[in-house]
């Protein structure tokens, strides 16, 4: 289960390893494109959790898992194969679709194969593995990455796919079914109103911010998002009961964990290109620079738990995700000539805080519900991480775009889209060091001003979630 979990959280994080390539292509991204490229899959991916589990709740966990892992190997090959950005981005649209069926199948299974009395170490162990397989798809991302060019990350997930699918219809046990009723209105508008929000946000610097279609993106996600809500009142089996956030543990566990994720992707989107670009790292040695993240992760997760036990979860999580804050603020002055050892220092920094505040908040919204509802706690724990990620990436990489183009060399105004095509413009210019150095500057001051927003954000939020959640973690008991 845990090796279905890493390789549908790896491909979110692997895919900003390509980045550099992707923008030397021939399909010639633009920010704008690469943003929605990344952010396409986690989208789909987070919204259709819910729907998804509901699924394999209906006609088998089991099935739906094998049916998600052959939907992503095909989803691989269609991404591999793309002649266009519309091509590519319809390959990841799937792909995360089909992450969407394999991620809550993966703990329903896990769950009931556990004991209840060993479930929440279960949980701790389910939620660390999606920690780490972002350092592992920075890792295998890297090594893919290093010899072959950017189709040959999905060329690679085709296969791992196909194995996992034998090795689950050999080796899981028959999953339970249970009666659920599929809301496909309430997924299509919230789906909808999440991909206007990020229309929105990921368009605003090349548009204009007080362009019509930036503005109507956000209109449009808010009347969306008031007729989902209109909708799940009304609805007697809803895609999700907006009164389920009444729950006081419930609300803030799911706020936490998208929060925590909301960083950490902020930091993958950025990372691979911040460490190609003005380090001069291959592909492979930008991913195994990234392993210190997966230290504290490790470290940390399996003491977790234990910590809520003893000194409640409000503690617990407020410290985890204020050190994971402080890991950003510390990012935010990395420049070209920080040594990788003061890099690495902040990641673990980083990782330490994830560690520490992910198991607590994924037990907390488990047990905030009755056993017969594990499946909407397992989608609502998947949810928040995707939606997380993707706001992340969304938010600091439009940051890094506005700021980038506001700091390069006049010379350079017409090739702003991306550094890696202000460097290949300053190459085929013969611009030389000096103009080189400048477009590095530029780019590492905007690296730094999206990560001051984002350890900002995380900080603030970090006090109102743990504000909902118990000074002793009695259920854990």
């Amino acid at each position: 289960m845990s090796a279905c979990v890493v390789l549908v959280v790896a491909m979110v994080a692997a895919i900003n390893l390509s980045i550099p390539k992707l923008s030397a292509s021939s399909l010639s991204p633009s920010s704008t494109e690469l943003l929605w490229i990344v952010d396409s899959y986690v989208l789909v991916f987070g919204c259709l959790l819910i729907p998804a589990g509901a699924l394999g709740d209906r006609y088998g966990r089991k099935g739906a898992l094998m049916a998600g892992l052959g939907v992503f190997a095909a989803g691989c090959l269609v991404s591999a194969a793309a002649p266009s950005v519309a091509v590519l981005l319809a390959g990841r649209l799937v792909t995360g679709a089909a992450a969407a069926l394999i991620m809550p199948a993966t703990l329903s299974l896990l769950l009931q194969a556990t004991e209840p009395a060993k479930r929440a170490t279960a949980i701790a162990t389910w939620t660390a593995a999606t920690g780490i397989a972002g350092a592992v798809g920075n890792l295998g991302g890297g090594a893919v990455l290093e010899w072959l060019p950017w189709q040959g990350l999905f060329l690679a997930g085709a296969p791992l796919a196909a194995l996992l699918a034998a090795l689950v219809a050999r080796l899981a046990p028959r999953g339970e079914r249970h009666p659920a009723d599929l809301d496909l209105l309430g997924a299509g508008l919230l789906t909808a109103a999440l991909f206007a929000l990020l229309f929105g946000i990921i368009e605003g610097p090349g548009r204009g911010w007080t362009s019509a279609q930036v503005l109507g993106g956000f209109a449009c996600a808010v009347v969306l998002l008031a007729a989902f809500v209109a909708h799940a009142l009304r609805a007697a089996h809803p895609l999700l009961d907006p009164r389920v956030f009444a729950i006081a543990r419930l609300r803030s566990g799911v706020l936490g964990l998208g929060l925590a994720f909301f960083g950490l992707f902020a930091l993958f989107f950025v990372n691979a290109q911040y460490l190609q670009y003005a380090k001069g790292y291959s592909p492979l040695l930008t991913g195994v620079a990234i392993a210190p993240l997966v230290v504290g992760m490790v470290i940390m997760s399996k003491r977790s738990i234990g910590l809520a036990r003893r000194f409640g979860t409000r503690p617990v999580v407020a410290v985890g995700l204020l050190t994971l804050g402080v890991g950003l603020g510390l990012l935010s002055f990395a420049d070209a000539s920080t040594p990788y050892w003061l890099y690495a220092l902040a990641l673990v920094v980083m990782s330490l805080g994830m560690g520490l505040c992910t198991p607590a908040l994924s037990v907390g919204v488990m047990a905030s519900l009755p056993s017969a509802r594990a499946g909407l706690g397992s989608g609502l724990n998947g949810a928040a991480r995707e939606i997380g990620s993707a706001l992340g990436v969304a938010v600091l990489g439009t940051i890094l775009t506005d700021q980038f183009a506001d700091g390069l060399p006049k010379a350079l105004a017409g090739h702003a889209h991306s550094a890696g095509e202000a460097l290949s413009a300053v190459d085929a210019m013969g611009g030389g060091a000096a103009v080189h150095a400048q477009v590095i500057g530029a780019f590492t001051d905007a690296m730094s001003a999206g990560y001051r927003v984002v350890a900002v954000v995380v900080c603030v939020a970090a006090l109102l979630v743990s504000l909902g959640l118990p000074g002793r973690d009695r259920s854990s008991e």
